[in-house]
């Protein structure tokens, strides 16, 4: 089963986070190009699964109720922003917003107790994207002396969140077996 609620909760902090693509020209056209991509590829990505993959969809199940999620990271982001602008305050939300997106797919997954190979390969796929983060701070913390604690801390509730997916993933799906929690 796809959780609707996840991408959804995903996409709202990539817009949030690139949203300066709107109003300032960021860096380079490397950088602005790809900011449009992700955002367009987020939005597709919605769009499918609210027409072509509707029916995979279960909505009895997808009941995580995302407003204490957006609530949570919009409150952190007011008040734990680096600095006190419009787009550090969306920054900071976007941060928070992305380290928990993944509780309604990881709540639905209880509820079922098992998951599709695309499902179960998908949030792996985040998960993995998520990690890549860590190689990041390292290198931008021993290259340039900066150290962002908002990421750092959100990526650590982030890792916890996915500790026990990827530990079934790995001692399931890695090793051919169909993906199920244990009881």
């Amino acid at each position: 089963m796809v959780c609707f609620r996840s991408p959804l909760s995903q996409a709202l902090p990539l817009t949030a986070c690139l949203s300066d693509i709107f109003t300032t020209f960021t860096h380079s056209y490397y950088n602005s190009i790809f900011k449009i991509l992700f955002i367009s590829s987020s939005g597709y990505t919605i769009y499918l699964m609210t027409t072509a993959y509707k029916p995979t969809q279960s909505a009895p199940l997808d009941t995580f109720r995302v407003q204490y999620l957006l609530l949570g990271a919009l409150a952190l982001g007011v008040l734990f922003p680096p600095e006190y602008t419009v787009r550090e305050v969306l920054w900071s939300f976007s941060i928070w917003l992305e380290s928990v997106a993944i509780l309604p797919q990881l709540f639905m997954l209880q509820r079922t107790g098992e998951a599709d190979t695309i499902t179960v390969h998908y949030i792996a796929a985040l998960g993995i994207y998520r990690a890549l983060y860590i190689p990041n701070w390292i290198w931008r913390y021993f290259g340039d002396g900066h150290l962002d604690k908002i990421s750092v801390l959100a990526g650590l509730v982030q890792t916890v969140l996915y500790s026990d997916f990827f530990w079934i993933y790995y001692t399931k799906v890695m090793k051919g077996k169909k993906f199920a929690l244990p009881v």
